[in-house]
């Protein structure tokens, strides 16, 4: 308790410290509290409220393009046209890539709905003694099965697609 006349004090110069910096704004979201920077800007003051101020990362400036002395056809970017025969080429493989995905989910279809049982799948271990545990299997087998119905439609959507 010797040392609690000090406290007043710090809370006192804390104070004054706090209110002794002045803050300029330049041009912008620009601030300083340089008077010396100030006044060579031309900076207004701030008044009243206190001024955060987090410095953000610099944007980098784009790379420079680089030049490819012999593009290819098959390299072509966006916005140049490709020979018949490679986009066949690449829908081909793009009709393949979409009749395996097609094939899995089909798979993985067929087993949730036999797993499901129509809404009565098998108990598995504690769901014997935890009914709620059993329930929520079954609300997810039930909603695991909808998003599988939904990725075949649109697996099939994407086929009739490519093959136009």
């Amino acid at each position: 308790m010797k040392y609690a006349f000090l406290f007043p004090l710090a809370v006192a110069a804390l104070a004054t410290h706090a209110h002794a910096q002045t803050i300029y704004r330049c041009s912008g979201n620009v601030y300083t509290n340089d008077a010396a920077e100030a006044r060579a800007k031309g900076c207004k003051t701030l008044e009243g409220g206190n001024v955060t101020v987090v410095q953000g990362t610099r944007v980098n400036s784009p790379p420079a393009p680089v030049k490819v002395a012999a593009a290819t056809q098959s390299s072509a970017g966006p916005g140049q046209r490709i020979e018949a025969d490679e986009q066949r080429a690449r829908d081909s493989d793009a009709r393949g890539i979409l009749e395996s995905e097609l094939k899995k989910a089909e798979v993985r279809h067929a087993d949730l709905v036999k797993e499901y049982n129509n809404g009565e799948p098998e108990k598995m271990g504690p769901e014997h003694r935890n009914y709620q545990k059993y329930l929520d299997r079954v609300a997810e087998l039930k909603a695991t099965i909808a998003r599988t119905e939904s990725d075949i439609a649109g697996i099939r959507r994407e086929l009739g697609r490519v093959s136009k």
